[in-house]
Formats: structure tokens, sequence, C-alpha cells
């Protein structure tokens, strides 16, 4: 049985924003592990989910079609030319 790539994305988001939800939880009471589980959680998402996250989603696209160069201008200035024409 195949596993899902999303599903570990799903994963480490849950178990960041738990652990963040556990910080906030514990903060009256123990002030310095509460912000470990904060940061953690919170470098949990933005470290580890998002990279994996645009990972997935860039699989099988082509770089150079999102860059800009003089290629893609004259094709984006072509089409701007051709939206005008039409109205």
């Amino acid at each position: 049985m195949k596993f899902k790539f999303h599903y570990i994305i799903i994963l480490v988001l849950i178990a960041s924003i738990a652990s963040i939800f556990y910080g906030f939880y514990i903060k009256s009471e123990q002030l310095i592990l509460a912000h470990k589980y904060i940061g953690f959680g919170t470098a949990g998402i933005f470290f580890i989910a998002m990279p994996l996250f645009l990972y997935k989603a860039s699989q099988g696209k082509n770089v150079k079609d999102y860059m800009l160069n003089e290629e893609n201008i004259r094709k984006m200035n072509l089409n701007e030319v051709k939206k005008s024409d039409s109205q």
C-alpha cells in the first residue's frame, strides 16, 4: 500500500499546531517550556510543513514558465494587446 505524501504534510501540520496550542495552554504554569513548545510548533510549520508542501505542489512543473525573462514579457504584452483589441 502506497503511503500518500500529503498525509505526512498534514501530520506535521497538526503536530505543529497542537504544539503551539499546548504551549499557550501551559503558559501560565511553565513559561519557559511554553515558549519552547510555541517555538517548535512555529518552526515545524515554517521549516518542515511549508517546504514539504511547496515541494509537492511544484512537482512536474517547469520553472522556466514562471521566470520573468524577455520571452515571457513579450508573451504577456501580446496577451494584453489581444485582450484590449477584443474588448
